[in-house]
């Protein structure tokens, strides 16, 4: 049997040491050992991913009982006990002494025979002032409280505060570090008998399956293990997509017959949900920068059987003179910072830093400043963003409206009650987690005039 806090501890150093990007070390662990049993491979995706989201609030703690720094270290001896730490503080079901014993045993079975000692020394402390631990005064250390208690890095969140205050801030870090459920979006197009049929399949094979309350074909689902094997999922009655992807599209107006472009498309999602707005009687073209990109869109539009989306290797920064004017819509989902789904991609926050957002608003801009010729006078342009930080969203809005001839257009038409405000009216919509029940993500809509 495979010791699953050896798989752990392995997909860590591959997070930590190597860089690779946590979702894809996880998925393909989980994939590689699917013959486990549905507990073990649970486990091993929640300490996983829990002690790479508490990482800041973690080396904390650690730091707090240990007269070794965690960054001084050896890489394996901080993950295993940043990793044990997390089933101390996180995780009631298991006994701190079998957390401490089974760290023990990790240790020794890798070789460091000598911090065997040390690794249940600093795990013990843990254990024992778990629950008197003294965290920086929010008062007097706003910005270094909340990076601890929500394991943020000190940048975002002053950011953040700035932007938002403490109470709105607050509630977005801790909406980021909630569990998330997966949210579905059913085909449109599916005849009424199909869609009862795929919902069923979901309400037997998961443990929760909730209408979301902004979109009527779309569902929050909890507690289903292997999408890909679900018949729905296979024959592409169903795809996995946040809500706040689906709301874009939404906000695009898309109408039967137009031609729709999506700019930066992988892996597909809002391409193909164009597909099902503009109808067989429409055209989609789904474009990306490079071959692997394109792959994810093939793969998808052979699932989803939507063989009327056309799909191209382009940079969307090159200008490709034969679309200049051509499309209804251009969905632009540029991109970004990625600060919106850091609940779901948690390795990003440690990743992204304050100097590369100025080249991510560059990129954002070099894009701009070309696909907007490719909206036909009267057409539409949809700006869309995975990220909460203004330089990105409200500010690249008005650099649109500022340089090109294009108006803000609201965003009311398209949205439920709860979702409209002062700003929807204007023209964009900035979701947060914490406050609205999606990723943290950004929509404009633009009309480009005709004279």
């Amino acid at each position: 049997m495979e010791n699953t806090r050896e798989l752990i501890l392995d997909m860590l150093m591959e997070i930590t040491v190597k860089k690779e990007y946590s979702h894809r070390v996880i998925g393909q662990v989980l994939e590689k050992y699917d013959y486990m049993s549905s507990q073990e491979k649970a486990f091993m995706k929640r300490v996983t991913e829990g002690t790479v989201e508490r990482q800041i609030q973690l080396d904390y703690i650690i730091n707090s009982v240990s007269n070794l720094p965690v960054n001084k270290m050896k890489p394996l001896i901080r993950n295993l006990i940043r990793m044990s730490a997390y089933q101390i503080l996180f995780m009631d079901s298991i006994p701190d002494s079998a957390v401490c014993n089974e760290a023990v045993k990790l240790a020794d079975k890798r070789k460091f025979h000598n911090l065997k000692g040390f690794v249940n020394g600093v795990l013990r402390s843990v254990a024992r002032k778990k629950d008197s631990i003294a965290y920086p005064d929010r008062e007097k250390e706003p910005i270094k409280a909340l990076s601890v208690l929500y394991s943020c890095p000190e940048w975002i969140v002053e950011m953040w505060l700035d932007d938002y205050g403490f109470d709105l801030t607050e509630r977005i870090l801790k909406g980021l570090l909630e569990i998330h459920s997966v949210t579905v979006r059913i085909e449109e197009d599916l005849e009424k008998a199909q869609k009862e049929k795929a919902l069923k399949e979901l309400r037997e094979k998961a443990k929760e399956v909730c209408q979301h309350p902004y979109l009527p074909y779309a569902v929050t689902v909890r507690g289903v293990e292997g999408f890909s094997r679900l018949e729905a999922f296979a024959e592409g009655k169903i795809t996995i997509q946040d809500v706040s992807s689906m709301l874009a599209v939404e906000a695009a107006g898309i109408q039967k017959g137009d031609f729709v472009l999506d700019v930066c498309a992988a892996p597909g999602g809002k391409s193909f949900h164009a597909a099902c707005k503009a109808g067989k009687a429409g055209r989609v073209e789904a474009r990306d920068i490079s071959e692997k990109k394109a792959a994810f869109l093939y793969e998808n539009r052979s699932r989803m059987k939507k063989e009327w989306v056309t799909i191209k290797v382009q940079d969307a920064a090159v200008l490709d003179q034969a679309s200049i004017e051509s499309a209804d819509v251009v969905l632009a989902d540029v991109p970004c910072s990625g600060l919106g789904v850091l609940g779901k991609k948690r390795d990003i926050k440690y990743r992204v830093s304050r100097e590369s957002l100025w080249t991510i608003t560059d990129l954002q801009k070099s894009i701009i400043d070309t696909v907007w010729q490719y909206v036909k006078p009267g057409g539409v342009l949809l700006y869309s963003t995975c990220t909460i930080h203004r330089a990105e969203n409200q500010d690249m809005a008005a650099y649109i409206t500022g340089n090109y001839p294009f108006e803000a257009e609201s965003l009311d038409p398209y949205l439920k009650e709860e979702l409209k405000s002062e700003t929807t009216k204007a023209g964009y919509l900035q979701l947060l987690p914490g406050v609205h029940e999606s990723d943290g993500f950004f929509i404009a809509r633009f009309r480009r005039k005709t004279i």
